[in-house]
């Protein structure tokens, strides 16, 4: 079996050029100035022959810079979370940068281990998505302090850049077409509220909206989707303790959106016919869901690409204090949402 040769080394550049080791730095480091003219050609040629190619990694380390950023995200599989990857991936191209992706899977062990990883290559800043993270490791990246973006997320007691949607906004939008729609008995869903805001933030926006309206039940309920027998049955509970009135469903986002089409289908409810069905994020399928499914889109690569520049901002040295910057969503009408008779 063929063995590879071993990479060529700066030595064997200089030796091949027939000069020192720090003229080929020289040149490497774009000193040509300091070389003569057949100086530089020997080395030119000397690079062809060898196929050298210097370790940016180590040339990085020597001036301190690595132009690594580190990405964490809590759950790959979430399709909001690969727009998101996409728009940073762009920004990088774009700043020079290289990205490194830890997807943790909402696994404690995972999520260390990564942060560790990251510390090691020593990445020059961190973007994270740090929805569904354990607080214990989101305190280890507090005291990191790495020049950080947070994701759609804020953490409390943590000072520190945010990117993500209006919520507020996005929930109103969501709310008042549902309301103008003529629908009467509204059921928010999603996950966990715990801490985060993002959650807390929609559901605070669509009972405010809600309330405005004289005789509209809104109430709202939290599901695992991991256990879709408990949300078939909330959904089965609402849709039969209101008789006679217009019900429709807000999903806090793209999964759980998904896990409610499937439900609605056990329960043989028609989206659009027998109750009205909105969904947090853009999924491809939600056109072609029977008569599709209305979605308030979020700009998730914008985002992605706005929080990379942020926290290239913060590595070259950025001092403004600490703010959020959230986009506006859009409202994607489909025929989920159209008023029932």
């Amino acid at each position: 079996m063929k063995t590879r040769p071993p990479r060529a080394t700066i030595s064997d550049v200089a030796r091949t050029a027939k000069t020192g080791k720090t003229s080929v730095s020289r040149y490497l480091n774009g000193e040509v100035h300091l070389l003569s003219p057949d100086l530089k050609t020997r080395i030119e040629q000397a690079i062809d022959e060898l196929n050298y190619r210097p370790s940016q990694m180590a040339r990085g380390l020597k001036r301190g810079r690595t132009r690594l950023i580190g990405l964490i995200i809590a759950d790959i599989t979430n399709p909001y979370s690969v727009d998101v990857l996409s728009g940073i991936e762009a920004a990088c191209r774009a700043q020079g940068f290289t990205l490194l992706m830890c997807n943790t899977n909402n696994e404690v062990d995972l999520e260390q281990h990564y942060l560790q990883l990251l510390s090691s290559y020593q990445v020059e800043g961190i973007v994270v998505n740090a929805v569904g993270m354990h607080e214990a490791v989101l305190n280890r990246l507090q005291q990191s302090m790495l020049p950080m973006v947070l994701i759609d997320r804020r953490i409390p007691d943590f000072a520190c850049d945010m990117v993500g949607l209006n919520n507020q906004e996005a929930a109103c939008i969501a709310t008042q077409h549902l309301l103008d729609n003529g629908y009467d008995a509204l059921l928010f869903l999603s996950e966990p509220l715990g801490s985060v805001n993002t959650r807390r933030e929609r559901l605070r926006a669509f009972l405010e909206t809600a309330s405005t309206t004289p005789g509209v039940i809104a109430e709202n309920a939290e599901v695992v989707l991991q256990q879709p027998e408990q949300l078939t049955q909330t959904l089965q509970t609402f849709y039969q303790r209101h008789p006679g009135k217009h019900i429709a469903i807000v999903a806090a986002n793209g999964a759980l959106t998904l896990q409610v089409a499937r439900a609605l289908q056990r329960l043989a409810l028609v989206w659009g016919k027998d109750i009205g069905l909105l969904g947090f994020d853009e999924l491809e399928w939600a056109a072609l869901a029977g008569v599709g499914i209305t979605t308030l889109r979020q700009p998730t690569w914008q985002i992605g690409y706005a929080a990379l520049e942020q926290v290239i901002a913060r590595i070259e040295g950025n001092s403004e204090p600490v703010h959020d910057r959230v986009f506006s969503g859009e409202l994607i009408v489909r025929g989920s949402s159209q008023p029932l008779r």
